[in-house]
Order: C-alpha cells, then structure tokens, then sequence
C-alpha cells in the first residue's frame, strides 16, 4: 500500500512539473523550452524513426515538430497532456513525409504461410538488433501500420484515419507485417 501511494505521489509530481514547464515555455522560457525538448525527444526521434524508416527524416520531422508544438503552446488547453499532444504532432509530420513513399503490398498475391502457434516464444533467441532491423526492412505501409499499432499503441480506426485508408486495410496490412516478419525472423533462426 504505501509503495502505491510512492508511485502515486511521484507520479502526480512530474504531472506538476510537466504542467509548469509547459506554462513555462508558454511564456517565453528558454530554460524550460530547452527542458521539454531534452525530455522528449528521446521518445519522439524513436516514433519518427518507426515511421520515416530514415534517421534524417525523423531528425526533420522532430525538429519541425517541436517548433510548431512551441509555436503553439499557448493554444494547449491543459499542459500535462503535452506529451501525448507532442506525439500527436510528430506521428501527423512523420505521416506527411511518408506519404510520397508509402506502398501497400496487394495482398491478395501473396503466398505467405500461416502463423504457427505451435513454438510460443521462437523468437527469445534473437537479438533485439535483429528484430528492430527486421521490422525497418518491412514495405513502408505495413510497417508504419505496425509501429502505430503494435509500437505506438494506435487503434486501426486511428490508423486508418491518418493513412487515408480503410479499417480493414489498417488490420490487413498489420496482419502481413506480422506474416512478413515472422518469416524474416525465422530464416534468421535457422541460420
């Protein structure tokens, strides 16, 4: 009981301290812009790179996607939703600039074979270099699916809202991402 009330307290603390640095930065604060952006852009250089597949892309698509949610701050209703809000902004740029490259393989000539659910854990053995690697070789659409699904969280309606695509699409692409991945970490298994 009392570590829950620890990680409760901690955590309504940096909800307060996220609060007023964005307040912060509202006004103007350097010192508290430049802690903002130490603090997320970690995590958003890691969404925009699932996304471009291509670390200078995701470096533009940070950097511009900073300035605008600076730029529009004071537009923030309330200020402890500013990461997700951030994330918002990066996935929407990050989507702009893939799509003149995005492709969604026909799924209907493929000749992939089922998922076996007879081995539950095949893949522990593979380094984690090895999967991350795997799945930025995956066609752009149904890797952008993926990550926003499976990596970011994402609903198929959400998905499909961005991508300019259907539901079923969304689910269908991220069914043969899977497909495609796991066939990809397998030939790596037996090598």
């Amino acid at each position: 009981m009392k570590n829950q009330k620890t990680a409760h307290s901690a955590r309504a603390n940096t909800a307060r301290n996220l609060s007023q640095r964005v307040r912060q930065a509202a006004k103007g604060d350097q010192r508290a812009i430049q802690q903002l952006y130490e603090q997320h852009a970690p995590a958003m250089l890691t969404t925009a790179y699932r996304i471009t597949n291509n670390l200078a892309d995701a470096e533009d698509v940070i950097q511009e996607g900073f300035v605008r949610s600076f730029q529009q701050l004071r537009k923030l209703q309330d200020p402890a939703a500013y990461s997700g809000w951030l994330k918002r902004i990066i996935v929407n740029l990050a989507l702009q600039k893939q799509r003149k490259r995005r492709h969604f393989a026909p799924l209907g000539q493929l000749d992939l074979p089922a998922a076996a659910d007879d081995e539950p854990a095949w893949y522990q053995s593979i380094p984690f270099a090895r999967i991350q690697a795997a799945i930025q070789d995956l066609p752009n659409g149904s890797r952008e699916v993926l990550s926003l699904y499976l990596l970011e969280g994402y609903k198929h309606r959400e998905i499909a809202e961005w991508l300019n695509i259907s539901v079923s699409t969304s689910k269908s692409q991220y069914q043969y991402a899977l497909r495609l991945l796991r066939q990809a970490l397998q030939s790596l298994r037996h090598e």
